[in-house]
Formats: C-alpha cells, sequence, structure tokens
C-alpha cells in the first residue's frame, strides 16, 4: 500500500430531496471530482480468481490422466479409470485447500508455495496408490499411466501456479486486485488505522480518502497523508463514483448516536461496512472479528450480492432470459403488431429509471400510452380507466406483457430477472418523490432492479397512489435483499404467473 501521492498517480436515508440546497451539499468538491474519476470500475475479485484455479487444477489434471490413459492404454476399463481419475483430481484441490496453496499469498508467491502443492499432489497418489492395494484393485491400472499422470500433473501444476502468480503480480502493480476503501471517522483513530493497513502487505486495501462530518479544527484536512474528502453526505456521491468496494468506519463504539447516524445514511450503498476494532479497550473472542491482514474488524454490513454469488445469479439471468424470449417470442411479436395496428407511434417505449448503485438506466417496455400522450418522467401515474392509455395497452399493462422487452435489458447486464422493480426517476406518490415518502428507500438500489419481485408476487404491483404502497414495496424489496438466494430467485419466477391474476392495482 503506497502514500496517497502514489495513489493519486442499520439501513436507511431520507435519500435525495431535489431542493437545491441538498443538491449542494452533496457536491463533490473538484479534487474529490478527480479522485473519483481516476478509480477504475475494472476489479478483479480475489475469491472468484481462488476459485477459478481450484477449477482450472482439477479439470487440468483429469484432462492429463484421461489423454495419457487413451493414449497409452485405450479404453481398456473406462469406469474404473475414470472413477480413480475424479477422485484423484478432487482429492488434491480438498488437500491444496487445507494446506493453504489457494490462499491469495500462496498464489501470488508460487515459487515459495509449491512445496505444499507438490506434497499435495504427491499426497493424492500415495492414498489412491495405498486405496488400489488395500482394495486389491492396483493390478486393474497401468503403472505407466499412473507415473506419466503424476509427473505430467506435477509439471502442469508448476506452470499453471506460475503462469497465475504472475498474473497476479501484473493485476497488482495496475490496482486491478485492490479494494476500493474508505476511511469514515477521522482524527487519531483513523492516523492509526491507515497506519496499521499500511503494514499489511497483503491486505489489497487501496484507501482513496477520508470522509467526516467534523470541521477542521476537530478532524484535520490530512490524516496520514490521505486528503479529507468530505463529509458523509459527500460521501454517498463519492461513492458511487468511485465504485467503491469497502467503507471502514473509524468511530468509538462509545459514540452510539455519532455511529447510528452515520450508517442510517451509509447503509444504502451496495458495499461492505466494516467498524474498526483496532483502538477498542473493549476485547472479544478473536472468532468475532474478521481481519485485514493482522487488523481487526467488525462486520457491519455485507454487499448484498457479491463475487461467486453475483457469478451465479447472472448465469441464471442469462440462461432464464434466453429462454424467457424463446418461450414469449410469439406473444411479443403478437404485441408488437397489435401496438402498430392500434395506435401511430414506435412500438417500443424507452424510460429512465434507477437501477444499480442508484445509476440511470434505460428501460425498454411495449408502448401502452397513445404516442404523444406518454409520459416518460411518470410524474402523473396511470390511473384506472385513463385516457393515455391504449386499448392494446390496457391489456398488455394488466397481464404484464409490457414488460417483457425488459428479457433484454437483463441480458444487456442493466437488470436481473428477480429484483425489486425499477421505478422512474421522478416517480410520484401524492405529489412527493418516492424518496421523500419512505425513509430508505434507495437502499432498494444494493442490488440490480428486476422484471418481477418479492413485492410484485405479494400483490404489490401497479399504480403507486399512497404512501402505503410504496412503503409496503419498498419493505418486499428490503426483504428480498437481506435474505436472496439463487432458489429464492426461482420461488419468485415460478409464481410471478399466478400473481398476475391475483393483483387488481394494475391498469
Amino acid at each position: 500500500m503506497s502514500d496517497f501521492a502514489a495513489q493519486m498517480s442499520f439501513l436507511g436515508q431520507s435519500g435525495l430531496r431535489g431542493d437545491a440546497a441538498h443538491r449542494r451539499s452533496t457536491a463533490l468538491s473538484p479534487f474529490a471530482e478527480r479522485i473519483a474519476r481516476q478509480q477504475t470500475s475494472k476489479r478483479f475479485s480475489i475469491d472468484i480468481i481462488s476459485g477459478l484455479v481450484r477449477v482450472v487444477d482439477g479439470v487440468g489434471l483429469a484432462a492429463i490422466a484421461t489423454a495419457v490413459m487413451l493414449i497409452y492404454v485405450g479404453i481398456h476399463l473406462p469406469v474404473a479409470y475414470a472413477f480413480t481419475i475424479c477422485t484423484g483430481s478432487v482429492l488434491f484441490v480438498l488437500l491444496n485447500e487445507y494446506s493453504g496453496g489457494y490462499s491469495i499469498e500462496a498464489l501470488k508467491s508460487p515459487r515459495r508455495s509449491f512445496g505444499r502443492v507438490a506434497l499435495s499432489w504427491t499426497a493424492t497418489c500415495a492414498l489412491l496408490t495405498l486405496a488400489g492395494f488395500l482394495l486389491k484393485t492396483s493390478e486393474d491400472f497401468s503403472r505407466v499411466w499412473f507415473g506419466s499422470w503424476y509427473f505430467s500433473g506435477l509439471a502442469f501444476l508448476f506452470i499453471a501456479h506460475a503462469a497465475t502468480g504472475a498474473c497476479l503480480k501484473k493485476w497488482t502493480r495496475e490496482g486491478l486486485l485492490a479494494r476500493r476503501a474508505v476511511i469514515v471517522g477521522g482524527g487519531e483513530r483513523a492516523e492509526g488505522l491507515i497506519r496499521a493497513l499500511e503494514k499489511e502487505r497483503d491486505s489489497n486495501i487501496h484507501i482513496c480518502g477520508i470522509f467526516d462530518d467534523r470541521d477542521d479544527e476537530r478532524s484535520p484536512p490530512i490524516i496520514a497523508g490521505y486528503p479529507k474528502l468530505g463529509d458523509t453526505e459527500q460521501l454517498l456521491s463519492f461513492a458511487r463514483q468511485a465504485h467503491i468496494d469497502l467503507l471502514i468506519i473509524s468511530l468509538p463504539l462509545q459514540a452510539e448516536e455519532r455511529m447510528l447516524k452515520t450508517l442510517k445514511k451509509l447503509g444504502i450503498l451496495p458495499v461492505d461496512i466494516r467498524l474498526s476494532a483496532l483502538s477498542n479497550r473493549v476485547k472479544f473472542r478473536p472468532s468475532t472479528y474478521s481481519y485485514f491482514g493482522s487488523v481487526p474488524m467488525f462486520n457491519v454490513l455485507d454487499r448484498p450480492i457479491g463475487d461467486w454469488n453475483t457469478v451465479t445469479k447472472r448465469i441464471f439471468d442469462v440462461v432464464f432470459s434466453m429462454l424467457g424470449i424463446l418461450a414469449f417470442l410469439p406473444i411479443m411479436a403478437m404485441a408488437a403488431i397489435a401496438i402498430k395496428l392500434d395506435s401511430p407511434g414506435p412500438i417500443l417505449f424507452r424510460q429512465k429509471r434507477h437501477g444499480f448503485n442508484n445509476e440511470e438506466i434505460e428501460v425498454f417496455k411495449f408502448r401502452s400510452m397513445y404516442a404523444d400522450r406518454c409520459d416518460p418522467t411518470a410524474r402523473n401515474p396511470v390511473t384506472r380507466n385513463d385516457s393515455r392509455v391504449t386499448r392494446v395497452g390496457r391489456f398488455i399493462r394488466k397481464f404484464s406483457i409490457d414488460e417483457l422487452p425488459q428479457f433484454f435489458n437483463v441480458l444487456r447486464g442493466e437488470m436481473s430477472l428477480v429484483g425489486p422493480r425499477p421505478h422512474a426517476v421522478a416517480a410520484q406518490a401524492n405529489d412527493r418523490l418516492f424518496t421523500e415518502v419512505v425513509d430508505g428507500y434507495f437502499a432498494r438500489h444494493r442490488v440490480k432492479p428486476g422484471i418481477t419481485g418479492w413485492a410484485q408476487v405479494n400483490g404489490w404491483r401497479g399504480e403507486i397512489d399512497s404512501d402505503e404502497k410504496i412503503s409496503s414495496r419498498t419493505q418486499y424489496d428490503l426483504y428480498y435483499i437481506e435474505n436472496w438466494s439463487i432458489w429464492f430467485d426461482l420461488r419468485i419466477l415460478l409464481t410471478t404467473p399466478i400473481s398476475l391474476f391475483r393483483s387488481d392495482g394494475a391498469y
């Protein structure tokens, strides 16, 4: 971790209120804006890299054994060989995991750590040999095949881990492995925390700056070489622009009111939030803490869907979106023709809505209103017997056929199949923005918006004409975010068709 000069080359928040004074209070200084723009959105997850190395090791060893078998042995006793190959490949990954061979430190230093990798592979082959002896099946296997697998596998593992180490070193120099972090809170506590993190060579923390609500007299503008970039209101804007991964709160445990106020503001961000335990006099059991190197932290809030869960959900979205497009293609074609015949204008309607991390996205819908009466801002919600809605529009809105083009938003990565429904940027209830009605509304945007969601299958779809409706939707959305699983997504998808016939608020 370098100094700042080198770096330069629970839930809720009242939301944006829309008044000029608030916009000024959240505006970043030109200096903070420049730092935010310098943070690239591209970053590699260490957990995913480590997982991929496990997969490459297992698949590579299995491929080598299969190739040697086909070349030297042929297809003699393929079942016995296949079972041994699969068992040996999986066993090696488990033993190397147990020995620490997949830790980021080991992967970054393949020369120092290859001894444990070689030991794990040798132990795997020794266990397979022992199993063959005890089961009296060793005569069924070729010794040449087994020896070739051992030495070829050893060479493969050396090359694979050396290549991984070279890539990790390159990505470390380019800052692609570092977790972009912000320190919340200043003074001596923040300085001690920064110094401790700087001593940890493998903490992978890239501190972008410090944010503190206190003035410069109580919290110096420069702490341990890092600048104070603003207060916690401005931190919200900075975190989104700079794609921050981690917020580290450096406040004493006894500052309960100040800490709760801070967490209430920051809990809407899709980041990991940790509370520094470095200077606390009260000590807990080691299992209570998480660590960056040897620096202890309390886990306050985790990113709802991260690392492998992100990969899993993305695969789920792509696969089922493509299946959905194929299944609903006839309906989408008939809807497009009906819209064109019913009223003049484009078939699709595009609208700016809030997406992940409060970013604006352009959402696709089949046009359900007369072209000259469309309301891209959604300031005037659609009501029962609304004269702006066409005859075809009433039907496709009733059964959510107008939402089907959003499958393409999912394929583009802007939306998910399941998640909180994206609302228009200027959407209102009783002439008030949703952010003014619901305390913590923006916490919905900690995950990608969805075509369907937990609120929708529980009857909260259609018109939003009261504070109760938007509040209830938000509560269901937050429940989904906190309890997400791929099985929860599947349950919501399967329930969605039934919910279309239970809701009377869509028109």
